[in-house]
């Protein structure tokens, strides 16, 4: 089986860096995602770096936060790839006392020059 050792570190590394980058500077997502990458945000889907970064970017929120409260990882042996799965809560636009609840799935595939990038990236609000 093809299993990195390492996998723990790395989902960790990667979503911890996701949404620092996230919540400063979205534009710079851009690299963690690769021309197959797809993203489904709330149901819609987008597909590729340009076309999924362009969405995030457009999201209505002037300022945001993210806050991990889990994160499950596992290696996906069949690719070498790893599986985050993440919940956590979200401060949009200072709104402190009314955190969204979110949960956030990312597929990690290794790419040939060794690092990592978002295959696959769900994500949905939890309201109700």
């Amino acid at each position: 089986a093809n299993i990195n050792p390492q996998f723990n570190d790395i989902g960790t590394q990667l979503y911890n860096h996701y949404y620092q980058t996230f919540d400063t500077n979205r534009p710079g997502l851009v690299g963690l995602y690769g021309d197959t990458s797809m993203m489904t945000f709330e149901g819609e889907q987008f597909q590729g770096a340009q076309g999924i970064v362009q969405k995030i970017v457009a999201l209505p929120f002037t300022t945001v936060q993210h806050q991990v409260i889990k994160a499950d990882i596992q290696p996906n042996p069949g690719n070498g790839g790893i599986i985050v799965f993440v919940t956590g809560s979200l401060i949009v636009d200072g709104g402190v006392a009314t955190p969204l609840k979110f949960a956030q799935v990312f597929h990690l595939a290794p790419t040939p020059a060794g690092s990592w990038f978002i295959q696959n990236d769900m994500f949905r609000l939890n309201i109700g």
